[in-house]
């Protein structure tokens, strides 16, 4: 496996300054924001998908310091009823594949977008429970209408360009858990795979090593995040998992993410890892910082130090005890 970071906590440094960091913190691999929640401030397909010097000139950045991109990730709601920021994100997402293929990155990573609770819906509607039953109503009509036809044809696109779809299973989008992302896989086609995200199946109750699992035996993980969540029980007993507080109310939230170690051990990292190369998955593990308790330079450098304990990054050879 090689060591990765999601590069959007170092959007301040200009492209190549931030390269020359990563690379120097012992990073072997960069997934970049290509528009929507991570922006696009080292990556911006408007500018490479017009100007092939600008796409050469990039491409040979990263290879000239021996890295790679492992993934470009362009997070939005495509789904959303907001006509004009639905539109936005498809636009975005589809620039972001075509430009996937031109610089030879297998992944795009994103969000499946969340829909409304019928047309003309003003806002995105996320069902939690299937009763009262208007919510399986709800949900089913989200099913059939919007998320598997959205992303049928985004998916033929992606497929035409040979470039893969990773989804984060995160909470507050329709696909946030291996049931739904093996629905519309099962829908859509292999094309779509998860951007495993271990943080987020924490806050929903899930066991990441049990979720690696389930979506290894259907070589479903096309890319994964390396990111911690800390739970804090007392806080669960007063407003539950779904914790609709502010990231800001450190002291009463029910969980924060933190960074690689900070919120569950290395043993139980070792166990992901470890869970993860049986699953087939032997690719790139990308740092993503967005803990609250540690500036964007220590948080991420105690990741970098964190993984390398635990990080296989040797081929595997054959088993001389055998």
């Amino acid at each position: 496996m090689k060591l990765g970071v999601f590069t959007v906590l170092f959007q301040d440094k200009p492209f190549e300054e931030m390269l020359d960091y990563v690379k120097d913190a012992g990073i072997e691999a960069v997934e970049l924001g290509t528009g929507g929640y991570p922006g696009n401030a080292h990556c911006n397909p408007d500018v490479l998908l017009e100007d092939e010097s600008k796409l050469k000139a990039f491409k040979k950045a990263v290879a000239d310091r021996g890295l790679i991109i492992s993934a470009l990730s362009c997070h939005h709601n495509p789904l959303t009823p907001d006509k004009e920021f639905a539109k936005k994100s498809h636009e975005d997402f589809t620039k972001t594949i075509l430009l996937a293929e031109k610089l030879e990155v297998p992944v795009v990573n994103g969000f499946s977008g969340t829909p409304g609770d019928q047309e003309g819906a003003k806002y995105p509607n996320w069902p939690t429970a299937p009763w009262p039953t208007e919510y399986a109503d709800l949900l089913k009509w989200q099913w059939e209408e919007k998320i598997i036809p959205y992303w049928s044809e985004v998916g033929k696109l992606a497929e035409n360009h040979h470039v893969k779809i990773g989804l984060e299973l995160h909470g507050g989008f329709s696909v946030h858990s291996a049931a739904t992302l093996l629905r519309l896989r099962e829908a859509v086609g292999e094309v779509i795979g998860a951007n495993l995200d271990p943080s987020h199946l924490w806050w929903q109750g899930m066991d990441p090593v049990a979720v690696i699992r389930i979506l290894g035996k259907e070589n479903a993980i096309h890319h994964f995040h390396a990111k911690d969540t800390q739970i804090y029980q007392d806080n669960v007993n007063m407003y539950g998992l779904l914790d609709m507080q502010s990231y800001g109310n450190l002291q009463t939230r029910s969980w924060n993410f933190r960074t690689v170690g900070f919120g569950h051990s290395l043993e139980e990292w070792s166990n992901i890892l470890s869970a993860l190369r049986l699953a087939g998955y032997d690719y790139v593990v990308s740092i993503e910082h967005e803990d609250p308790l540690l500036s964007i330079d220590e948080g991420f450098r105690k990741a970098v130090a964190n993984l390398k304990q635990v990080l296989p990054s040797e081929k595997l050879e054959k088993m001389w005890w055998i």
